[in-house]
């Protein structure tokens, strides 16, 4: 179903949110992977810059969200040598997208060794047709991915990629959020091999 004109700017509004909400969501936080081109030369780049808007943004305005961004991924490539440069030998884009899940989970029934079913005093259980012996728990969720892109500028071509995946959830505060994105994005740049020229 195509999503009219009127409400697209809204709909994208409520995914840039969530997939905010994915890097703060758990004490733990996202899972994180990374990967690179092994074929790319990575000591041809030593400038970068940003996709203007980022993929978490919208033509028409900036997010608070995409200057979190910006400034956390800037304080990550500026401590590996790379300059912020307006002909970047790297252009770097921060995207996601938000996904609705059912978790289905079967388990056994816990043993009832008080009250009414005492009795049994577990030498025997009900039969599978009494409706005891097992559970079954549905939990509906979103799950969000966001991506942050390395991309040769010149070439047009990704070399290295973060991935940040995790339950969406908002019951964090703004400044939660914001300490949480910078750590998600320390986090996947940790793996991240190279320095600027090298």
């Amino acid at each position: 179903m195509k999503t009219p004109q009127l409400f697209k700017p809204f709909s994208r509004l409520i995914t840039i949110i969530g997939i905010a909400a994915v890097l703060t969501a758990c004490a733990s936080g996202p899972e994180i992977n990374t990967d690179y081109d092994r074929n790319a030369d990575f000591s041809k780049y030593k400038t970068y810059g940003f996709f203007e808007p980022l993929g978490v943004e919208d033509a028409r305005y900036s997010t608070i969200y995409g200057s979190i961004f910006r400034t956390a991924i800037s304080r990550e490539m500026e401590q590996r040598g790379y300059t912020k440069s307006d002909n970047p030998d790297l252009l770097i884009n921060v995207s996601g997208k938000l996904q609705d899940k059912t978790s289905v989970t079967t388990t056994s029934a816990p043993y009832m060794g008080g009250g009414y079913y005492g009795y049994r005093a577990g030498y025997y259980g009900a039969w599978g047709g009494y409706g005891y012996g097992s559970q079954t728990y549905v939990n509906n969720y979103t799950e969000g991915t966001v991506n942050v892109d390395l991309v040769d500028a010149a070439a047009k071509q990704m070399v290295w990629e973060g991935v940040g995946i995790g339950r969406v959830r908002d019951n964090k505060t703004n400044e939660e959020v914001r300490a949480n994105i910078s750590a998600a994005v320390t986090q996947m740049f940790a793996d991240y091999p190279f320095r600027a020229g090298e």
